[in-house]
């Protein structure tokens, strides 16, 4: 579906794009031969399970204002990102001057529902019909809806959170044993990117599925969920060892 806009990518570092990639691409404003730049939309935490720090974010934020554009938020891991920095929901995205958020409750335990979250609400004006229009208005939405209630109640969100981030801790701990084995971005949420032995993958492909990242240098994608144990790390690890051997 087209959807009358350009995409522009931007080199990023460790998974986070910096205010001076943004700066560099930020041109032809006035000119009817450029696109004009209206969004600067970051994900947090990042594809490659790093983490914004809060001045990252209100830096970006800043150069969009003053600009009259806006920072949208993918957060499909946002809870992971918050609790790493010790900060609330509203710490980690309004504060820091995020005008649209895409609340991900997915991958923090719900059986599927995301939400968009409309900081200014008269961003959203239109937003009913464009929900329509772009297929993602899901018949009898409060049986969605009440999934997000029972994850913002008593702090649902962040013992989710929390423990994700912690068993990727254990993870990263467990596989830094094997040599054979290299960890090549932080561990600061619940994903472990790994480099590891081209014959190994489909060893362990054959007992665990994940996704091989970045095909061509072997590196691979390893994430751990609210409902991940300390057990199940340990036994993959063990798998991982046996497989790169």
């Amino acid at each position: 579906m087209r959807c009358g806009c350009k995409l522009i990518p931007l080199p990023h570092q460790d998974g986070k794009i910096t205010l001076e990639s943004v700066q560099h691409a930020y041109h032809g404003i006035g000119d009817q031969h450029h696109v004009q730049a209206r969004v600067i939309s970051i994900t947090q935490s990042t594809e490659m399970g790093t983490v914004y720090q809060p001045g990252e974010i209100r830096e970006l934020a800043d150069f969009a204002h003053e600009r009259a554009m806006f920072l949208h938020m993918d957060g499909a891991r946002i809870a992971n990102a918050a609790v790493s920095l010790g900060q609330t929901l509203r710490q980690a995205t309004r504060d820091l001057g995020v005008d649209v958020l895409s609340f991900g409750g997915t991958k923090n335990g719900i059986m599927g529902g995301e939400a968009v979250v409309f900081f200014d609400r008269s961003l959203g004006a239109d937003f009913l019909y464009l929900r329509k229009q772009g297929m993602q208005l899901a018949s009898k939405m409060r049986f969605i809806a009440v999934q997000f209630e029972a994850l913002l109640t008593n702090d649902l969100w962040r013992r989710s959170a929390e423990h994700a981030n912690r068993m990727a801790r254990v993870l990263e701990a467990q596989v830094r044993k094997i040599p054979e084995v290299r960890v090549v971005w932080k561990v600061e949420a619940n994903g472990v990117f790994a480099q590891i032995p081209r014959h190994a993958i489909e060893k362990i492909k054959a007992r665990y599925f994940f996704y091989p990242w970045i095909e061509d240098e072997c590196v691979v994608r390893w994430m751990c969920s609210f409902d991940t144990t300390e057990e199940d790390v340990r036994e993959f690890a063990e798998v991982v060892a046996e497989a790169v051997s």
